[in-house]
């Protein structure tokens, strides 16, 4: 007999995101995500150039990689309403390669680490994402907004000091527009606001413009010419497979968040291989690739409100558009008014009840120190896969170090004289950690001939588990006593019988 819940879709216990058509139908729908997309693709145009800048190559090369990869992800039905662009994870990864070996083997990383992804994406790397827990999350988001915030930094060391009234005013729009009204985004409204000051005072601060050179042209298809060889595998292989487990982690990770901010569900799998195929695209227009931009995302979500792809479409045409048609405009848009924006971005994504003395004091200090891990981890490499990574292994350690002492031993003795059998219940989940001090829980010359070890209550998972119950046996069998197991569940039984004597040298 099977419940009703069993067989309720997964989507069911998620709220439904409107669809592509039901926006293009409802004017106020598609009006909030051209807006939002609008907010986003001016806060890309920085920040792509910046990408760019690391990377090594053209500020159009991260232009162009960020308008390919946020439309063609809106087409491959990628996860609803998150950008996907030029990012500094993946430009820290593959800018070795443009160092040493140039633009056609950049490319052909970019190529090779869409394939991969795609590769992994049919390998069922998605699922992967179940073993993530709370606590690396939430030091994922704090990292995040740390990074988001310090990435302002430089804009606000050494700059004229008409910068911090200009970031301030910005900062006050943000917060007192959505009191007056909600139907133009807030952070829009304070670009366009900043931006008009800058330009009608004639105030002399940095622009979108000082960060490098807009192109004026629409890209144009690029074939790498590398040889097809084992060296140049070899080259790029390191490289390209950094590339595609760092994005692929980065989004995945940008996914999950943006599923529990908006309460619907995603697709990883598809989010996988779509982000392959995008950075294949990219890669075959000369662009440098990416992932999920977690702080254009966090714009698009939760500041604009935005919900569905048509926003993602959107932020890569208005991305075109700007840097095309508009580039003269975009150009006066004064720094200050982006690092507005970015800064309410990382307070708004920082998760403040995580750090309040109450919830510091009420969860254990495992996931408080498992959270503080992933953000350090973050911080020191400037890497958010990587500060997951840490995070999870960090978990890991944590939960094997509390489950190993939840083994326990019950001895009794029953009968007399030569009658007398000594009785051990194990208790709990045997592995290599619980199972390394079952050896000393036995008092092996105070008991009579016989021992009987009931394991109904426990469970043996790995190898350690039975070598520890064979070197059990063999103390006693020096004794001249015997010894036998009972209780032992189907799965325990076979896996014991299968292994039980193998494991020794002498075997």
């Amino acid at each position: 007999m099977s419940s009703t819940a069993e067989h309720t879709p997964r989507s069911e216990h998620h709220r439904r995101a409107p669809s592509v058509f039901a926006v293009a139908r409802d004017p106020r729908l598609l009006l909030r995500e051209a807006l939002a997309g609008l907010v986003v693709a001016l806060a890309l145009i920085p920040e792509a150039i910046s990408f760019s800048i690391i990377a090594g190559v053209d500020p159009k090369v991260g232009l162009f990689s960020s308008f390919i990869m946020a439309v063609s992800i809106a087409f491959l039905c990628g996860r609803p309403a998150m950008i996907t662009a030029a990012t500094g994870a993946v430009a820290l990864v593959i800018a070795p390669v443009m160092r040493e070996h140039g633009m056609d083997y950049f490319i052909a990383t970019v190529l090779l680490a869409g394939v991969l992804q795609i590769l992994l994406a049919v390998l069922g790397v998605a699922k992967l994402m179940r073993f993530i827990p709370r606590s690396v999350m939430v030091g994922f988001v704090n990292a995040l907004a740390i990074l988001v915030f310090s990435a302002q930094l430089p804009e606000l060391i050494g700059v004229p000091w008409l910068v911090y009234p200009l970031v301030a005013a910005g900062i006050l729009i943000i917060l007192v527009m959505p009191k007056i009204t909600k139907a133009v985004p807030a952070p829009l409204v304070s670009v366009i606001a900043v931006t008009a000051a800058a330009v009608v005072f004639s105030i002399t601060v940095p622009t979108v413009g000082d960060k490098g050179e807009l192109p004026s042209s629409l890209p144009e298809l690029f074939v790498p010419n590398v040889p097809l060889t084992w060296d140049t595998l070899m080259i790029i292989g390191p490289f390209a497979l950094g590339m595609a487990l760092v994005g692929l982690m980065e989004s995945l990770m940008t996914a999950k968040l943006v599923d529990e901010i908006t309460d619907t569900h995603s697709n990883k799998t598809r989010e996988s291989w779509a982000q392959g195929i995008a950075n294949l695209l990219s890669g075959f227009f000369g662009g440098m690739g990416g992932c999920a931009v977690v702080g254009q995302t966090m714009i698009n979500v939760k500041v604009s409100g935005a919900r569905t792809r048509v926003s993602t479409f959107l932020a890569g045409a208005f991305l075109l558009l700007l840097i095309l048609v508009l580039g003269d405009l975009v150009a006066m848009i004064p720094m200050a008014a982006l690092v507005a924006v970015m800064i309410m971005v990382s307070v708004a994504t920082f998760d403040w009840h995580s750090v309040t003395p109450a919830t510091l004091r009420r969860l254990p200090k495992s996931e408080t120190f498992v959270m503080l891990a992933t953000v350090a981890g973050v911080l020191a490499t400037h890497n958010l896969a990587v500060g997951v990574i840490i995070g999870v292994i960090v978990a890991a350690v944590m939960f094997v170090r509390r489950v190993a002492h939840f083994v326990s031993v019950e001895r009794s003795i029953t009968g007399e004289g030569e009658h007398a059998i000594a009785r051990y219940t194990v208790t709990g989940e045997l592995f290599f950690a619980s199972s390394n001090d079952l050896t000393t829980m036995f008092a092996y010359t105070a008991d009579p001939a016989r021992i009987e070890i009931d394991m109904t209550h426990s469970h043996i998972w790995d190898a350690s588990s039975v070598a520890s119950l064979d070197a059990i046996e063999t103390k006693y069998a020096r004794l001249g006593k015997t010894v036998e197991l009972t209780g032992m569940n189907d799965a325990t039984r076979s896996f014991h019988g299968r292994l039980s004597g193998e494991l020794s040298p002498d075997a």
